[in-house]
């Protein structure tokens, strides 16, 4: 049986439209609703909905966050090339200077992300 999926927030995207989710399986986003949505408690703003790549994944595993390794004390099955995930904006912009940014899904990337990155970036690396 498939997890019942939350009502779609009323927050919105980098295109001025209604927040997409990013992904339910594995399940993202800060509060682990399948959402790129962020909060006040969201200090690292896991706002960027990107499908990883491997080159990705050896950055920020390089920059000292491991997102392959399986975590299972924290309920984190680690992540392959292909998964979506929301990362946090600042990591993105990092991996995106230098030169090994993924894609990403616009239509579920938070709006509060262009206030860090400019939306002609990530129209850049859009799917």
């Amino acid at each position: 049986m498939e997890p019942q999926r939350p009502a779609k927030p009323m927050e919105l995207n980098v295109l001025g439209e209604r927040l997409d989710p990013c992904c339910f399986a594995p399940q993202t986003g800060f509060y682990r609703d399948g959402y790129c949505r962020t909060g006040p408690q969201d200090l690292g703003r896991h706002i960027v909905c990107a499908e990883l790549t491997l080159e990705f994944l050896e950055f920020t595993r390089a920059a000292g966050n491991d997102l392959s390794t399986p975590r299972p004390e924290f309920g984190f099955p680690g992540l392959r090339p292909g998964d979506r995930w929301c990362l946090c904006a600042l990591r993105w912009k990092e991996a995106f200077d230098a030169g090994c940014a993924p894609p990403v899904i616009l239509e579920a990337c938070h709006q509060r992300v262009l206030d860090l990155i400019p939306l002609e970036a990530l129209q850049a690396h859009a799917l």
